[in-house]
């Protein structure tokens, strides 16, 4: 799989990509990501890719141009077959979550488009496949999303992790339920006991403990999002 960001800021990725799993996964050949600068694709000589925005307000708009361009230009040569997606990762976008995640490790080429400053003008729409968003809340660029977005999809294609049942049993596999809680070693810790059941050996109990868990612990989540 190829994983492509467009960013005025690619040095900021760096250092996370080339760590841990990820780092390990494109060793492996199990994922590419390139980084594209944005600002290579402004036409003047100071290399400008933002504006001010018609009808007036605060901040500066990236251009609709300079961003197509740089989509074009990702997209160009690229084999009709392949099973590809341009998302632009912005606030007001489809809320992400781990059934999203699933479906995008499933492509051959994702294209992850950040936005900066005050936002990107509104005609970039016409230019991707859907926009997504890690959040209600804003954050200065869409770089620290795309690197969520990669994180969460990396880790579920196939050989990346050694043990493929440890994508099967987690939080919201199925799109809502939360994995129940997990205990290690010491037994005790500043009065803290690990459960007794999760040291009996009981295997079918363990499992009817642990589902019991997820379930209370998915209908607490729910209550509060019904709040």
């Amino acid at each position: 799989m190829k994983i492509t960001i467009l960013t005025l800021f690619p040095q900021v990725f760096t250092q996370y990509f080339s760590s841990s799993i990820i780092g390990r996964a494109q060793k492996q050949g199990l994922v590419t990501i390139k980084l594209v600068n944005i600002r290579d694709f402004a036409s003047n000589k100071h290399k400008n890719v933002d504006d001010k925005p018609y009808g007036g307000g605060v901040g500066m708009i990236m251009r609709v141009d300079v961003v197509e361009k740089a989509i074009a230009d990702v997209k160009k040569n690229q084999d009709p077959r392949y099973k590809e997606r341009v998302v632009l990762l912005d606030p007001a976008g489809k809320l992400f979550n781990q059934i999203i995640a699933q479906r995008y490790s499933t492509l051959d080429h994702l294209i992850l488009v950040c936005g900066h400053y005050e936002g990107i003008d509104g005609r970039v729409s016409h230019f991707v496949d859907e926009s997504i968003s890690i959040g209600k809340y804003v954050l200065t660029g869409g770089e620290i999303p795309a690197m969520v977005i990669s994180d969460a999809l990396v880790r579920l294609i196939p050989g990346v992790l050694s043990k493929k049942e440890a994508i099967i049993f987690e939080s919201y596999s199925d799109g809502k339920t939360i994995e129940y809680p997990q205990y290690t070693r010491p037994r005790t810790y500043k009065g803290l006991k690990v459960p007794t059941i999760l040291l009996s050996g009981n295997h079918k109990k363990i499992q009817a403990w642990r589902l019991k868990q997820a379930t209370l612990r998915s209908m607490r989540e729910e209550k509060e999002l019904l709040k």
